[in-house]
């Protein structure tokens, strides 16, 4: 089977409308069919005997223990350090709310960082008195050595926290949080990780990455339900860390859990099928080939590379980012232009993926995903495509 009819053969475990050539897994994730019977199970089971299933003192914290470890071991960490959030900018708000900060302090961000959590930065930032300084990183960018230099550069004495992206939303890079929490810790400052995009593209080993925190989500690229996610705090800071909304636990923590796992939790009445269908998301996801989430992952990067290279044919331009700092999304530099580009794209041929400003004023980029159910001849098409739209 070529590459094309596998893509295409895999495409319907997912109920991805067939008129639309879905490109931007990475926005939402999209969620297999198996993973929403899961889920629906979930949900029947909760509405029988809603007090049984969902009261923590009843079912509720084993299943989602459960849930823990199988994170836990996806990330090689111990499962007591893993809180659950509704996504990562949840998560990014907690520590940043949480955090210690105080006037003549700074908060270091990017200038490819998610856009709400650099806003969660500033707000919180703002009610302390502190300051939010900028890392400006190029794009084009030949070299992850660059993304450390103009964070060191950018880190002074009163810097306190750096959030900074494992995989960046905007511009679709890799980053090398090693090399950075080591330039971090180096000037006692600590490293806050938004992990949106990174379980399912990249491999994760927490303590290998020496960062103090680090929140992701399961709807993305591990194909979870939507308002999935988690966060993860070094055993040390976890008593500084506190939910973005205050319930039960804060003081009345359940008996031998710790106050971190007893506040996220439990933050009131809410729905845990989202969470609870995340191992079957994984289960799925190792099934589609035979090295399981590693060759998905693989596979995935492969199909990001040959994209990528296509469609900077079809422009006429150089790849912006070296292999090496790809994972299976892919942006590139468009002309600026008054013309709707990608409302045209959507209505009149069928593609969905955003073109929005680049990092740099005066600059637009496009951003495609590859996932298990897209393949290169949805990218053939639109290689043909661009160069007549843009003229």
């Amino acid at each position: 089977m070529n590459d094309s009819a596998t893509g295409q053969h895999r495409r319907e475990h997912w109920r991805l409308n067939p008129a639309i050539d879905f490109l931007n897994h990475g926005s939402f994730g999209a969620t297999p069919t198996v993973v929403l019977e899961a889920q629906r199970r979930f949900r029947d089971a909760m509405e029988s005997d809603p007090i049984e299933f969902l009261a923590p003192e009843r079912e509720l914290l084993p299943k989602l223990d459960r849930v823990r470890e199988v994170i836990a071991q996806l990330v090689n960490a111990d499962a007591r350090d893993i809180a659950w959030v509704r996504n990562a900018t949840d998560g990014v708000n907690a520590v940043v709310q949480s955090f210690p900060l105080k006037p003549g302090d700074n908060v270091v961000v990017t200038n490819h960082g998610y856009n709400a959590c650099s806003n969660a930065v500033r707000y919180a930032a703002e009610r302390c008195g502190a300051e939010v300084r900028v890392a400006e990183i190029p794009f084009p960018i030949a070299s992850p050595d660059e993304v450390v230099d103009a964070i060191e550069r950018t880190i002074d004495d009163a810097t306190r926290l750096l959030l900074v992206d494992h995989v960046t939303s905007p511009t679709g890079l890799v980053f090398p949080i090693e090399a950075i929490a080591d330039v971090a810790r180096r000037r006692g400052v600590r490293v806050l990780v938004d992990g949106a995009h990174a379980p399912g593209m990249v491999a994760i080993d927490l303590p290998r990455l020496g960062v103090d925190y680090y929140t992701a989500n399961h709807h993305k690229w591990l194909c979870a339900p939507k308002t999935s996610g988690f966060l993860w705090v070094k055993p040390e800071l976890q008593a500084q860390v506190r939910p973005t909304v205050i319930s039960h636990a804060a003081n009345r923590p359940i008996d031998g859990r710790s106050r971190f796992l007893s506040e996220f939790d439990w933050t009131g009445t809410f729905d845990p099928s989202p969470l609870l269908a995340v191992p079957a998301a994984i289960d799925f996801l190792d099934s589609l080939y035979p090295g399981g989430l590693t060759e998905l992952m693989q596979s995935n990067h492969r199909l990001a590379l040959q994209s990528r290279d296509r469609l900077c044919a079809a422009l006429e331009i150089a790849p912006p980012a070296p292999d090496s700092m790809l994972g299976s999304l892919v942006a590139l530099p468009l002309p600026v232009s008054d013309a709707p580009l990608q409302k045209i794209l959507r209505d009149q041929h069928g593609f969905e993926f955003p073109i929005y400003p680049g990092p740099k004023p005066d600059t637009r980029l496009m951003r495609v995903s590859l996932q298990a159910y897209n393949d290169v001849e949805q990218i053939d098409r639109l290689a043909d495509l661009l160069p007549k739209l843009l003229v």
